[in-house]
């Protein structure tokens, strides 16, 4: 079947979210490099700022405009936290479908947004419209979306992760663990003295251990799966390595099942969710640039707790990856479509 190009517009390029979507769109048979905008760069040639893209993307950043905008059939925001909800409202009215892989449209409850991110919303009432997409979970209404909200790196791994066991009903819903470590490029690309090579380079920390913005997305995930309220512990961890993210979860059976059975069933139509054979342990280095989640269960000493490892790319599936995916599935293209690469090894 034919499709026709889709004028692609990305808002804020010179991100690593921004670098990794020009790396997937660039090489995506149905996508038109349409406008690429950045406030502080406009005038500069993308390849010069990211080197990888020479010859492939041959543009420069342009200040961010309305009009070309508009112009899109769909426009990525891979932009701080509190842009695109300036903006949405006018390109979803001129018919443009939107996919913001920030945290503006993620969480449900007004209050509970603007207590975490620490602004106004703008735009409360396109947060009830939007779609949060995770394939996984919302593919039919993300195929009709006109506004995607692109999960978070941590929520995507740690809701993956838990989602065959709290549809089988057989876990204690109020004692749920995430205890999740994520690569340095998941800060973004700013200079922080946390970040700071000196710093991360040969080091391990917890942070935000009291509380964490991902830590509401990923309960309103977990409290839809169960249709009720769910209680999780997260603790967010920084390792020295670039990208990954690796998830290891905990939870209480209630019930006896075949875990390994249980998760192989469950996903075993998803095109970017790969369980592994029993007794495996996934590192974060075989989804690296691939927009796999890598899933292996446990069940240790045939206790009654799961242990559930998940890995993805925070870059790919945790974002540029996964908005490319809610992009095919908009769309109307295969969901693979552009995202089949194999991951970096070594």
């Amino acid at each position: 079947m034919a499709h026709r190009t889709l004028k692609i517009g990305v808002v804020g390029g010179t991100g690593y979210t921004g670098v990794e979507l020009l790396r997937l769109l660039a090489q995506h048979p149905h996508c038109e490099l349409a406008v690429i905008t950045s406030r502080q760069e406009a005038g500069t040639p993308v390849a010069a700022m990211f080197a990888n893209l020479r010859g492939r993307v041959d543009m420069n950043f342009s200040a961010p405009s309305d009009a070309t905008l508009k112009q899109c059939d769909v426009v990525f925001f891979a932009t701080p936290n509190g842009v695109a909800m300036q903006q949405a409202r006018m390109l979803v009215d001129a018919g443009v479908r939107v996919i913001d892989i920030s945290a503006d449209f993620r969480i449900k409850d007004i209050t509970t947004w603007e207590k975490w991110y620490g602004t106004k919303h703008a735009c409360p009432e396109l947060v009830a419209a939007a779609v949060y997409g995770l394939p996984e979970v919302n593919r039919e209404q993300i195929k009709r979306a006109r506004i995607v909200a692109n999960p978070g790196c941590y929520p995507t791994s740690v809701q993956l992760g838990f989602l065959p066991l709290i549809k089988s009903g057989m876990v204690d819903l109020d004692h749920l663990i995430a205890d999740a470590k994520s690569g340095v490029s998941g800060a973004g690309r700013k200079a922080e003295m946390h970040t700071l090579f000196s710093e991360a380079s040969d080091n391990f920390k917890a942070y935000g251990v009291t509380g964490h913005r991902h830590h509401p997305e990923i309960s309103q995930g977990l409290s839809l799966m169960a249709e009720r309220e769910v209680r999780l512990t997260f603790v967010p961890h920084l390792t020295p390595m670039i990208r990954g993210i690796h998830a290891t979860l905990y939870a209480r059976l209630t019930g006896g099942a075949d875990l390994q059975q249980l998760y192989e069933k469950h996903y075993a139509n998803e095109p970017f969710v790969d369980v592994l054979p029993a007794g495996s342990h996934p590192d974060t280095r075989s989804v690296r640039g691939s927009n796999l989640c890598r899933i292996a269960v446990h069940q240790p000493q045939g206790g009654d707790i799961a242990v559930v490892l998940s890995v993805i790319d925070n870059l790919t599936k945790g974002a540029a990856g996964q908005a490319v995916q809610n992009m095919n599935l908009m769309c109307g293209l295969p969901e693979t479509t552009g995202l089949e690469q194999i991951a970096l090894m070594p």
